[in-house]
């Protein structure tokens, strides 16, 4: 991709996605030890990965979603999913794509993207195509009540052994 204004376009395709507010806010708290870091994130990410022309803003914002829900990125995934009333990404999507996920990348990840969608991920309430949040537990860890041992057992046999498992973290003991 020709080099123009890496940032500026980079600036501009993040605030499309993300939109102004968020955007705003993100380099309203750039400080001098991670000026750097931000100006790399709008440069690369932004103005040279999202502004190529081979896939929409939509399709890769779903590329987005899947990997962040696969690496567990908590975090930027939350961000990610309200910023889909800026892309079109709908909560059926969202679902496809999380299925998807479970498949490909394990159940583990997708179980911690899933968690509580249901509560949480609801059709934009300004009528756009988007989804909207809502704060929710953290997944990281099972609640001991939530599930009887002989489930433990089965879920900590096959998902302990599945690559990337190592978050798992139960508070009902686990015998070795």
């Amino acid at each position: 991709m020709p080099d123009g204004n890496r940032y500026e376009r980079g600036m501009k395709v993040r605030r499309q996605v993300l939109g102004d507010a968020h955007v705003d806010r993100a380099t309203g708290n750039t400080t001098p030890f991670d000026q750097d870091f931000q100006r790399y994130i709008t440069e690369t990410a932004w103005g040279d990965v999202w502004a190529r022309p081979g896939l929409d803003h939509r399709t890769r914002h779903l590329v987005t979603l899947a990997i962040l829900a696969a690496l567990g990125r908590e975090a930027e995934f939350e961000m990610h999913v309200r910023a889909t009333r800026n892309t079109g990404v709908t909560p059926d999507d969202l679902q496809e794509v999380l299925m998807h996920v479970a498949v490909y990348a394990g159940v583990p990840a997708a179980n911690s993207a899933f968690g509580g969608r249901e509560a949480r991920v609801r059709p934009d309430p300004g009528g756009g195509q988007g989804v909207t949040t809502t704060p929710r537990k953290s997944v990281t860890s099972l609640d001991p009540d939530a599930h009887p041992p002989y489930l433990h057992e089965a879920y900590r046999s096959t998902v302990l052994r599945a690559p990337g498992a190592s978050w798992f973290r139960c508070r009902r003991p686990c015998p070795s």
